[in-house]
């Protein structure tokens, strides 16, 4: 698992490369022995599943692909005036800025790969609000919360267009009057509990998904595996488990275990 591993941080592999990895694997899993068989006792699918919903920890490759290049994305996001993104926005998208760069009509492999990545990071991007000056109130996610990181309607036509509209600059507090003329209750409690700085500091992008608000492979990986599982269950009508929170803790806590790692792999 760990051979691709470069490759994956540099470039987009084919979806057959991946099946053709991922048969590697369970050839070695499910395969055979001495020329008998082994027994599959369950899909491959929930071998791949993270060790806290009941699976094995094997990495899906197509998606640790992604979660890879996103790494790459954000670093660009983080360090535009590194070397090599100064070289990409000059070839691709020198009118604008990243978040917004298009394809281009004859994008390079890295470029591509890039792309794609960015845009899986976008899932979980979120604005840290400063002034509020530079994040629209609108169009960009700064909502800290999972299901939805941007307002979810407008109840007046015309509104602000800009954070910094709906703040108190004088008393570095949001505006309660102009909240609740311009949101619905549900996003001004969430507004409402967004700490405000008494320094005069600019927005920035954070990564929601980390109590450091910044992107690792790890959480990037583990957003789209759920992501992936939550439209595979609405597709075939399943219902997502009632107390979801207690199942993964007692997944936890059996591989916390102190037993040998194959009655872990049994149970």
């Amino acid at each position: 698992m760990a051979i691709p591993v470069f490759s994956m941080s540099c470039f987009k592999l084919p979806r057959g490369l991946c099946q053709a990895i991922n048969s590697m694997l369970r050839s070695f899993w499910w395969g055979s022995k001495d020329g008998k068989r082994k027994t599959c006792w369950v899909s491959w699918e929930t071998m791949c599943s993270p060790k806290f919903n009941g699976g094995m920890g094997f990495r899906d490759i197509e998606l640790f692909n992604i979660a890879m290049l996103s790494r790459q994305a954000w670093r660009i996001l983080q360090n535009p005036e590194a070397l090599s993104s100064r070289i990409l926005k000059a070839t691709y998208y020198p009118a604008t800025d990243f978040l917004d760069a298009p394809l281009g009509s004859h994008p390079s492999q890295v470029w591509r790969a890039i792309a794609e990545g960015r845009d899986a990071m976008k899932q979980g991007l979120i604005r840290q609000i400063g002034t509020g000056e530079g994040t629209h109130a609108w169009n960009q996610n700064w909502l800290p919360r999972d299901h939805m990181l941007r307002p979810l309607a407008c109840l007046n036509v015309d509104p602000p267009m800009r954070v910094s509209d709906f703040i108190d600059a004088t008393m570095a507090k949001w505006s309660t009057e102009l909240l609740s003329e311009w949101f619905i209750p549900m996003d001004v409690e969430v507004i409402r509990s967004i700490p405000l700085s008494t320094r005069s500091m600019e927005d920035r992008w954070a990564w929601h998904y980390d109590k450091n608000g910044v992107l690792t492979v790890r959480s990037m990986y583990r957003l789209l595996v759920q992501t992936k599982r939550h439209r595979e269950d609405w597709l075939e009508g399943r219902s997502a488990p009632s107390d979801s929170v207690g199942e993964s803790k007692a997944w936890r806590r059996l591989w916390a275990a102190k037993v040998t790692p194959k009655i872990h792999v049994f149970l």
